[in-house]
């Protein structure tokens, strides 16, 4: 478990008075069928924010990189059906790497979080024809190929969608590294 998660775990028992078994264990009694039921059922009926609901929800579904036996499995699940999206993925992540060397990967189920001290981004296959490069640029307006996400409470406030290795260019490296230096 890193350093971030176990973090969020205390917090959790802290803010709560619960702890992080007891809430997937309410959430498991429910037998919500997607993740997005669990976050919403969180978040209404007991006031979480959206990063502690996405804690319990990927917990209880077994879906975050700590309940995986091994995280390449996760990224190769990401890319079935996907794999002209692969090479796209492995060179942005080649890119990022360059950052820093506490860049944390996180594979989840449907994608890659990003992480310094908090998440900064998120790499996801999101379609057989869209790749997303999701963004934590609070503040920033859109402009460019950066495109704002509507969606209150959202993991990440801006994204980038890419269709093609060639794609990944300077301008798109350099809002990944705002991001990082912005979560530093």
């Amino acid at each position: 478990m890193d350093q971030a998660e176990k973090t969020m775990i205390d917090n959790l028992h802290k803010n709560t008075g619960k702890t992080l078994e007891q809430w997937v264990e309410l959430v498991r009694s429910k037998s919500f069928a997607k993740h997005g039921e669990i976050i919403k059922f969180l978040k209404e009926e007991h006031g979480f924010t959206h990063g502690f609901a996405n804690l319990v929800a990927h917990k209880s579904k077994g879906s975050d990189a700590g309940s995986a036996e091994n995280k390449d499995d996760l990224i190769a699940k990401q890319y079935k059906g996907k794999e002209h999206f692969k090479p796209l993925y492995e060179t942005l992540l080649s890119e990022i790497q360059k950052f820093g060397e506490d860049v944390e990967l996180a594979p989840k189920n449907a994608y890659v979080s990003l992480r310094r001290k908090k998440q900064f981004a998120i790499l996801q296959a999101a379609t057989k024809t869209r790749f997303e490069v999701g963004l934590n640029l609070k503040n920033q307006g859109a402009q460019g190929i950066l495109e704002s996400i509507d969606k209150a409470n959202a993991m990440c406030s801006h994204k980038i969608i890419l269709t093609s290795e060639d794609q990944i260019t300077p301008e798109v490296i350099n809002w990944l590294k705002t991001a990082y230096q912005n979560a530093g």
